[in-house]
């Protein structure tokens, strides 16, 4: 399986950018899909997941109300709509697929769920 995320770049505070993820083989439709962020010492931190079938969403609390998570599994594709932006939502957005076949928060929020990784596309909110 191979993930290829987009979307980033630079972008003022306040503004808003689409982060896609493209799944290239296998059953998208079945896996929990989630984004990750990270910055340079810190550690990968969970930002958003979905549900297989993107019934269920959950959200960090650091972006609950400015990000929106949403798969098309005819697409093989995993989005994420970042609103509001601000500085310190610079990072490198990872998206990676949860094979879990229950919802179970405490795992969803854990990178170490997640079996397959993009490479990231890096975001970055001026001030």
């Amino acid at each position: 399986v191979q993930l290829q995320a987009s979307g980033g770049g630079l972008v003022q505070a306040g503004g808003s950018l689409r982060l896609s993820c493209v799944w290239s083989e296998g059953d998208f439709r079945h896996y929990i899909m989630g984004w990750f962020r990270q910055t340079p010492g810190k550690e990968r931190e969970f930002v958003a997941a979905t549900s297989s079938g993107g019934v269920s969403e959950l959200y960090s609390n650091f972006v609950k109300g400015r990000f929106t998570i949403s798969r098309d599994n005819a697409q093989n594709t995993l989005y994420l709509q970042m609103k509001s932006l601000k500085p310190e939502d610079t990072a490198v957005y990872l998206c990676a697929a949860n094979p879990d076949q229950q919802w179970f928060e405490g795992r969803i929020t854990s990178e170490y769920s997640y079996m397959s990784w993009g490479q990231g596309t890096l975001v970055t909110v001026s001030s």
